[in-house]
């Protein structure tokens, strides 16, 4: 076979090769993309929040052992389901998608203070009425509506998905 005719036939071959090595590539990208989203789910998010019932409270606390209120919620969402929020409360509801009252579910976060400029602390919606926080007591289960507690906003931090 001639140099010519060995390159009119590898160079087509080349290419259709390429394009078959990117559409592998891409198809591996969005089903691994894919995975990571359905692999956000709510019971990850409240076996790690559960895990850390009775961790006493500490002011700057990012946990293990020891959280603040947004400690607490950013340590379960990155240990959970490798969420990254920003740090404080105030930068967790500025930087997270809100959602109405109405609209709220579980593994949402839950803002309280004097209004939705100075938010002084966090909590992570359980549903029926209550949440898992961080505060002077420890992480405890409490109810969103206390008496001690102003409800100024909510955030969904992530989609997740519900397994019951």
């Amino acid at each position: 076979m001639s140099h010519s005719i060995i390159k009119s036939i590898l160079k087509p071959v080349l290419l259709l090769a390429a394009l078959f090595a990117f559409a592998v590539t891409s198809y591996t990208s969005a089903t691994s993309a894919n995975a990571d989203s359905s692999n956000q789910s709510y019971s990850k998010v409240l076996k790690v929040a559960k895990k850390h019932l009775g961790a006493s409270y500490v002011y700057g606390a990012v946990g293990p052992t020891h959280f603040d209120c947004s400690g607490f919620t950013k340590y379960v969402y990155k240990h959970s389901i490798k969420k990254s929020i920003p740090r404080t409360a105030q930068a967790q509801y500025n930087g997270t998608k809100k959602v109405s009252k109405s609209n709220i579910k579980k593994g949402d976060l839950v803002y309280f203070g004097g209004s939705k400029h100075s938010i002084s602390h966090v909590g992570m919606y359980i549903g029926n009425g209550k949440m898992i926080d961080s505060q002077n007591r420890g992480v405890i289960t409490e109810k969103v509506y206390s008496p001690w507690w102003h409800v100024v906003g909510f955030s969904r931090p992530a989609t997740l998905s519900y397994d019951d």
